[in-house]
């Protein structure tokens, strides 16, 4: 009977990681981090608050967890910010929004704005249709009650994640979100661009990804 039983728990084990795991992305879908990570909020006084983070991108906000309470950092404290450190990343205050900022050598910088779509279920419709609900409706209503600070949205209710880029070097800024708009802002390094995506396949709503490919177009001479 051991013998049999061992391989049948494995199986329900795994399952149970793997329910657990998908269960987990669905509920921060529309947070930056899979989990509330140990950040630092330091202010340009030099005082250091420190709490568990995380980013909401649909009401772009750095969130913070208070005693299992999700809040949203007060308006009337955010002038007074510097830097925003969430694990590992580095997010800083930019028209009126926070952006992540990533070096990608000695000379360019790269901000990285998080943000997503709520997409509503479809309200029926004449002849068994549906019409979609406008998706600018749904955001007020889930802000004024404070449900878009929850962790998990109703199943009924799709998130579309997508990410914004700033590129500077040169003491100049300029936005891309498309392999074909990076294109236009490297006219001079287009055989580099279409040498590395030859080979890898880039995801722009992956910042990682993206930066990879700028190091790589930084350093082809």
């Amino acid at each position: 009977m051991y013998f049999i039983m061992k391989p049948l728990l494995s199986v329900c084990f795994l399952f149970m990681v793997a329910f657990a795991q998908a269960q987990h992305a669905q509920r921060l879908s529309h947070y930056v981090f899979p989990e509330f990570r140990q950040g630092t909020v330091l202010m340009k006084n030099g005082a250091r608050n420190e709490t568990l983070l995380n980013y909401n991108s649909l009401s772009e906000e750095i969130v913070f967890n208070n005693h299992g309470s999700l809040l949203a950092i007060g308006k009337q404290v955010l002038p007074q910010i510097d830097t925003v450190f969430i694990g590992d990343s580095r997010f800083v205050r930019i028209d009126q929004t926070f952006m992540e900022w990533i070096e990608v050598n000695e000379d360019t910088r790269l901000l990285v704005e998080y943000k997503c779509k709520l997409i509503p279920p479809g309200k029926p419709a004449a002849y068994g249709g549906t019409s979609q609900t406008s998706s600018v409706e749904s955001y007020s209503s889930w802000l004024a009650d404070g449900r878009v600070y929850d962790l998990k949205l109703p199943d009924e209710y799709k998130v579309k994640p997508y990410t914004v880029y700033r590129i500077g070097h040169g003491g100049e800024w300029k936005s891309f979100s498309s392999l074909n708009q990076l294109r236009k802002i490297y006219k001079d390094k287009k055989e580099a661009i279409k040498a590395y995506t030859k080979q890898q396949k880039v995801d722009f709503d992956n910042p990682d990804e993206v930066v990879r490919l700028l190091h790589y177009v930084e350093s082809n001479k």
